[in-house]
């Protein structure tokens, strides 16, 4: 059976009838009615809250999802559904797989622009302001889909105990709602007026990284047409994964604590055993039961689902943009950065930049010797002071964490992608400043201008919306929308894009002043210390 397979879907059933006015769809389970919005010069339709898969609670907890159950009537899909179950969110719960879909017209046929959000496999949703689809679907003439996956506890780990007796699947959950969430979209996307053999799937962070591993699964070969991974580093144990002897550990582990079997934890209320999933991972790596899953849990590797790691992996046959940021590490080092969790302080002289690198290593492997975490600043002030670049402290522990946990496995990849790749790749560093006393360009801050959302409330302090900032969101938008439309990434305020060869001159660099250039692979030389001491295997 399929990954995700499931029974037919049960007999119709009955919902409200929505008394909002506006367009309406139909789509396979019924129909549904969203709002007509105007965005960037356009009239949108807009669906919120559509149900892809039927909710994940009881005993589908820890289940591959099942199809939604057909409606009657007229569905109202004008407001969000709930965030998948997380702290610090009101009224989020496990009754959360919904997606979103902005569409320029409900009868035209474009391409489909899925995007997958971050928040390390624990936080996130569609319907957080910075990952509104307006913009793209508007000035891109996409229609653009986002959504909701299981999170934490309930998406991310392995146990046999767990297995689904319908369809096999004991691991992975929230990647088998990704997977329904792909069918979903190929089934219903002439409703929208998308066109289902020109999906592209776009994710960032944790989304980036299983947006590269969907785009790798047979059973999604002729879905998923073209792939944009945003600072998308692999999901690899024991720094962003646990082994699947450590996930057995912590689900054995919290049943224990609840008096239950593992198959029992299906029966606790949901607020509890998210609660004893966050306290199991709090503290200090070295004080945890296990020494996998130390700074993020996120694909565990199955044998179904997940077959290896990124380097282990065939490279994704289809065409490519791979995007970077250029000091991913700022998103965690700066303290006024919403990061989870909070940065600790910066390090202001040279053993608090020793110990202050040491943690970052320990976030990624178990044993660090004082004399690797020597090496790893001496490495980069070697490097900083050769290129030119600040070798404070700050900046330092700011690069060697973007480096050791993003950026030298992203390129690395890409690199391999070059050498070995059949389908066209496109690599991208993204360099806009943020806003002092903020620095840098930190983790995520693309999705700001993907979405044109730098000037919402939530982001404007930290990224600004002046002229120079909207002109990157347009640039940004027109190279992924014409991507999408079958092209070679293109924008009339960046130069022609060349397909990414390390031999020359092909990292498109955007951000600035002069909004987007050509050039090699910047600091390609701090990167070297990291292939030096094996950091990730290398296919």
């Amino acid at each position: 059976m399929t990954i995700g397979a499931s029974p037919a879907p049960a007999p119709s059933v009955s919902v409200p009838t929505a008394s909002a006015t506006g367009p309406v769809v139909r789509t396979r389970a019924g129909r549904i009615v969203g709002t007509g919005e105007e965005h960037h010069g356009r009239t949108l339709s807009v669906f919120r809250g559509v149900p892809y898969a039927r909710p994940p609670v009881g005993a589908l907890r820890f289940r591959a999802p099942r199809p939604v159950e057909p409606w009657n009537g007229v569905r109202d899909a004008t407001r969000f559904g709930p965030a998948f179950l997380q702290s610090g969110v009101p009224g989020s719960a496990e009754n959360a797989l919904y997606a979103n879909v902005w569409t320029p017209d409900p009868s035209g046929s474009r391409p489909v622009l899925v995007y997958i959000h971050g928040g390390g496999w624990q936080v996130g949703a569609g319907s957080v302001p910075t990952f509104d689809g307006a913009k793209p679907a508007a000035m891109g003439d996409l229609v653009v889909v986002n959504f909701n996956y299981r999170l934490g506890v309930f998406g991310w780990g392995l146990h046999e105990d767990l297995a689904d007796p319908d369809t096999g699947d004991q691991a992975n959950w929230g990647l088998l709602d990704q997977v329904a969430l792909l069918h979903w979209v190929r089934a219903n996307a002439a409703a929208f007026g998308g066109d289902p053999d020109a999906i592209t799937l776009c994710g960032t962070s944790a989304g980036g990284a299983t947006a590269r591993v969907l785009a790798g699964l047979p059973e999604l070969r002729g879905t998923v047409r073209r792939l944009v991974a945003i600072s998308a580093a692999h999901a690899w144990a024991p720094a962003s994964s646990l082994t699947p002897a450590d996930a057995r550990t912590v689900y054995a582990r919290l049943a224990e604590r609840f008096g239950t079997t593992v198959a029992g934890l299906r029966a606790l209320p949901a607020a509890e055993l998210h609660a004893a999933w966050l306290r199991f991972f709090g503290g200090a790596p070295a004080d945890r039961p296990v020494s996998s899953g130390r700074e993020y849990r996120g694909p565990v590797r199955d044998g179904r689902t997940v077959t290896g790691f990124a380097h282990e992996l065939p490279l994704p046959d289809i065409p490519t943009m791979v995007v970077h940021n250029s000091t991913e590490g700022s998103f965690f080092t700066d303290p006024l950065s919403p990061s989870f969790p909070p940065a600790p302080p910066a390090p202001t002289d040279g053993a608090g930049l020793r110990a202050a690198v040491r943690d970052v290593l320990l976030k990624c492997t178990p044993q660090v010797p004082a004399s690797l975490a020597d090496a790893c600043v001496a490495a980069y002030r070697e490097a900083a002071e050769a290129d030119g670049l600040p070798a404070d402290p700050r900046t330092l522990w700011t690069e060697i964490w973007g480096d050791a946990l993003f950026r030298h496995q992203i390129v690395r990849q890409a690199e391999r992608h070059a050498r070995e790749g059949r389908a066209p790749q496109y690599v991208m560093e993204f360099a806009h400043p943020v806003r002092p006393p903020h620095y840098g360009t930190p983790h995520d801050a693309t999705s700001k201008f993907l979405f044109g959302s730098h000037g919402h409330p939530l982001n404007i302090g930290q990224f600004g919306d002046g002229p120079l900032e909207r002109r990157i969101s347009d640039t940004f938008v027109d190279l992924v929308s014409s991507f999408a439309h079958g092209s070679a990434p293109s924008s009339a305020h960046a130069p022609e894009w060349p397909v990414f060869d390390t031999g020359r001159p092909s990292t498109l660099v955007v951000g600035g002043p002069g909004v987007a250039t050509v050039t090699t692979t910047p600091k390609l030389r701090q990167l070297q210390f990291w292939d030096d001491i094996h950091w990730v295997p290398r296919a």
